[in-house]
């Protein structure tokens, strides 16, 4: 079967061949761009399955590449950051990327991330295997909250009988969400259930996500319970 092709946008040389060799090594196909604009022509021309994209990035910033990639693709799309505190981290998320990336970073966490989010997508893990589509809980069939209605079995969602279109990732926190209505699911829990994180991870990922899906599905469908995380109101 075919490699699992990634899209490396980053403009330090150094970083965007070390990091090439090292994805290469591990089994990936990568194509790797130094600025935004070669990247959003490579992405349009070649549709990877997996983009990584540097936040600072000449010609077109990362946040601005992963807004037109999102426009046209619910392909998985991890940020790099230079700082964890930094406003570009939330930026990248409220644009649509999957997850983010601490720079400088380690190899094997990068390809933890990597692997992470392409389960998440119905990759099998990683190199070798093509976008499946997510799976949703054990059981399936409708679920319907007011005029809210999600469809396990087809993986879609209708408000008020309008098909919403959501990403993977959105798709995901709402099956579990809708899994288990009335009942508050805390940030760790959902980075653990949805984000696939073994370890502590970064709760803004769970807020701009939720924030996200709000936005999709109705503000008022998703309740944040002061100290413990959300509840889909049942």
């Amino acid at each position: 079967m075919a490699e699992t092709h990634v899209l490396f946008v980053e403009d330090d040389d150094v970083i965007r061949e070390a990091t090439q060799l090292a994805l290469e090594r591990d089994g990936f196909r990568v194509t790797a761009m130094p600025d935004g604009l070669s990247g959003l022509d490579a992405f349009r021309a070649q549709r990877p399955d997996i983009a990584l994209l540097d936040v600072m990035l000449p010609g077109m910033d990362g946040v601005s590449l992963c807004r037109r990639i999102r426009d046209e693709s619910t392909v998985p799309v991890i940020m790099l950051s230079a700082r964890a505190d930094s406003i570009d981290v939330v930026l990248g998320l409220e644009a649509g990327a999957d997850d983010y990336v601490t720079k400088p970073f380690d190899g094997s966490v990068l390809m933890a991330r990597i692997r992470a989010v392409l389960r998440r997508f119905g990759h099998a893990g990683g190199p070798g295997a093509g976008e499946r589509g997510v799976e949703g809980p054990d059981g399936g069939g409708l679920l319907a909250f007011g005029d809210l209605e999600v469809d396990t079995d087809g993986m879609e969602v209708r408000k008020g009988g309008t098909p919403v279109a959501l990403t993977p990732t959105e798709m995901r926190l709402l099956l579990e969400f809708s899994s288990a209505p009335g009942t508050v699911l805390s940030r760790d829990k959902l980075l653990e259930r949805v984000w696939d994180y073994g370890w502590g991870g970064d709760t803004r990922v769970v807020d701009v996500h939720v924030q996200r899906l709000r936005a999709k599905i109705g503000q008022d469908r998703i309740e944040t319970v002061r100290g413990f995380g959300y509840k889909l109101k049942s």
